[in-house]
């Protein structure tokens, strides 16, 4: 990479949102604790430290080395950030009289700083913390307040230093982009060239020269991540990679056959594995949700080695990993408590002795959908919803059988090609439906019936860190649910859910 901004992470909410932000505005940037960073080479242009739960008065408060680059390289910190520079160089900062949460707007910007150059007098800015910055340091200057705060943003004479006690990454603060925007480029002096096709140029180039002469083997999913991934890797080594699609007996509908003749007609050299036999029988009798992950992700592995073994000459295994993961395993507070086991290839690196490959691995969701998008893979697979690596075996609640995985790939076509008919699909980030162990008493025809029920889940969200339930209008809701009733065998019921995350997961299980 030319040119790069670091993230000092202080274990901020915000932090990914501050990644997500400086690389919209075309400079790649990437996240390190705030504890454990590279030495800036020449290719840092700038250093953000992020906001953070601390309060910079706790006595186990985080505090980076910064004095090394401090005055040499630019640097932007950020509500914690801020407080930081301002009390460890001879300020003072105090608990606020009243928590400063939410909204305000600036009655003063110096507009004659290159940070806030462009600004519209009283923009509105989001405050989120409990301490203020109450006096600062001899060399620095105020250069924005508030009615309520003295100190909104400051800067310090001499130096390519600032601090902003407001977050400018959230949607909240208006000209957020644009005070960002100022940072990287009259600051910093960015050039901005970090793009979707320039991505894709240097991974190819790179992809090339690390693999050589090597095979690698990828397996595929169906998802947006595994299938970038695998054309990325094909446009740098063609037939030296081999990609493997399991059919585990838990996907989508028809998914097994469209999605394999897709990969075909994309020029992916696919194998294509049935063993849905394999993964019904061991789930039988298995009704914990982390039990049936278990057994899902173990056979995953043992068909996945059993044909990977068949390859000649593989040296790399590929893999779909994207940034958000890399960021999770390397956080200041280390990896989170596992609410869930991730469906990966677990150990078959170390036990077929392969080096791993990520070609994914800088990139967020929605900037691989936009590479996606350079390379021409079409909207219909770009534009997938996301799809639990166990598929259906986490969306039927309880013991999965041949028999419920049938009512639930029924019921679950009828709500996705829905959406569709409707065009609702793209206006949703992840549609679900959950066949829950629950029957009820209903009428059909002159008949009383004791069938199962569904529940349908829609869900908006960026990233699926958190997500908000969708508002599908009634009259698609009425229509689907009378399709489902009447067209799926051993349902009678249907129902939506409207919980958000938090409190509650995206998926039931």
């Amino acid at each position: 990479m030319e040119e790069k901004i670091l993230i000092l992470d202080f274990g901020s909410q915000y932090t990914q949102l501050i990644a997500r932000r400086i690389r919209e505005l075309n400079v790649y940037c990437e996240i390190f604790p705030y504890n454990h960073f590279p030495e800036p080479g020449d290719d840092v242009k700038g250093i953000i430290l992020s906001g953070s739960p601390y309060s910079i008065r706790d006595e186990d408060a985080p505090i980076p080395d910064i004095d090394r680059f401090k005055t040499r390289i630019p640097i932007l910190g950020i509500c914690y950030g801020a407080q930081f520079l301002a009390q460890k160089y001879g300020g003072e900062v105090l608990p606020a009289n009243s928590r400063e949460y939410g909204r305000a707007f600036l009655d003063f910007i110096d507009q004659e700083n290159p940070l806030l150059k462009g600004l519209s007098e009283k923009t509105q800015v989001w405050m989120s913390h409990g301490d203020t910055i109450m006096s600062l340091p001899e060399s620095y200057k105020v250069i924005s307040s508030t009615e309520d705060i003295r100190v909104g943003a400051f800067a310090i004479e001499g130096e390519p230093t600032f601090g902003l006690q407001f977050h400018p990454e959230v949607y909240h603060t208006t000209e957020g982009s644009k005070i960002l925007q100022n940072f990287l480029s009259e600051v910093c002096n960015c050039k901005a060239n970090w793009t979707p096709d320039s991505f894709v140029e240097t991974t190819i180039a790179e992809l090339k020269e690390k693999v050589g002469k090597d095979n690698v083997v990828l397996g595929l999913s169906g998802g947006v991540d595994s299938s970038v991934a695998a054309i990325l890797l094909n446009r740098a080594i063609g037939d030296q990679l081999y990609c493997i699609f399991v059919d585990n007996g838990l996907l989508r509908k028809n998914e097994f056959e469209s999605v394999l003749d897709s990969y075909k007609n994309m020029g992916l050299n696919v194998i294509g594995v049935d063993a849905r036999q394999k993964f019904m029988n061991d789930l039988k009798g298995v009704e914990e949700p982390e039990q049936k992950r278990k057994s899902i992700g173990k056979n995953f592995i043992e068909v996945f080695e059993k044909e990977a073994l068949k390859i000649p000459d593989v040296k790399w295994l590929g893999q779909g990993t994207i940034y958000p993961d890399v960021i999770e395993s390397v956080s200041v507070n280390g990896p989170s408590a596992t609410i869930k086991s991730h469906h990966n290839v677990g150990g078959l690196p170390e036990k077929m002795n392969l080096k791993i490959i990520e070609p994914l691995r800088l990139l967020f969701k929605d900037e691989v959908r936009r590479v996606g998008k350079a390379m021409n893979l079409k909207h219909s697979l770009l534009g997938r919803h996301p799809f639990p690596g166990p598929g259906l075996g986490i969306r039927i609640l309880g013991e999965v059988t041949s028999e419920k995985v049938r009512i639930l790939q029924d019921a679950d076509d009828i709500y996705i090609s829905g959406l569709k008919e409707f065009d609702l699909y793209d206006k949703v980030w992840q549609a679900a439906t959950i066949l829950l162990p629950v029957q009820s008493v209903g009428v059909m025809g002159d008949e009383r019936t004791y069938e199962n029920v569904v529940a349908l889940r829609a869900v908006g969200s960026t990233d699926g860190m958190t997500a908000d339930w969708t508002h599908l209008p009634y009259d698609f809701l009425s229509k689907v649910s009378s399709e489902i009733i009447n067209k799926v065998k051993g349902i009678n019921r249907v129902v939506y859910d409207i919980s958000s995350k938090p409190p509650a997961t995206i998926e039931w299980e």
